[in-house]
């Protein structure tokens, strides 16, 4: 079966950076469009990044571009989310997520556990 295994999340201060991992097994991943999303209490779960199989393309959320860049190791099956510049707002639990390359949650039928990260001020 699918399995999504995300790691690296914990707790950093504000302007601090964080890599998260995602290993990924169950599905030919180099031939998967991969996907980061995250959920911070109480709120809906949001799109963070995503990228093509290929690694040539990716796409992010306005209110990460240029602090996050998402990228993969098709030879390991992970993927990854550096972040850098870390805001207490994005305090969360990060998703990984298979099979979309796409903002929309709802197009995307695999999901890790999720990793959480803190921002401290």
């Amino acid at each position: 079966q699918v399995q999504l295994v995300e790691s690296g999340g914990g707790l950093v201060q504000a302007g601090g950076s964080l890599r998260l991992s995602c290993a990924a097994s169950g599905l030919p991943f180099s031939t998967y469009n991969m996907g980061w999303f995250r959920q911070a209490p109480r709120k809906e779960r949001e799109f963070v990044a995503a990228i093509r199989w290929s690694g040539a393309e990716t796409i992010y959320s306005d209110s990460v571009k240029g602090r996050f860049t998402i990228s993969r190791d098709n030879a390991k099956n992970t993927v990854y989310l550096q972040m850098n510049s870390l805001k207490p707002e994005e305090t969360a639990v990060y998703y990984c997520a298979a099979a979309s390359y796409s903002r929309d949650l709802r197009s995307y039928p695999y999901w890790g556990q999720g990793t959480q990260v803190t921002v401290s001020s």
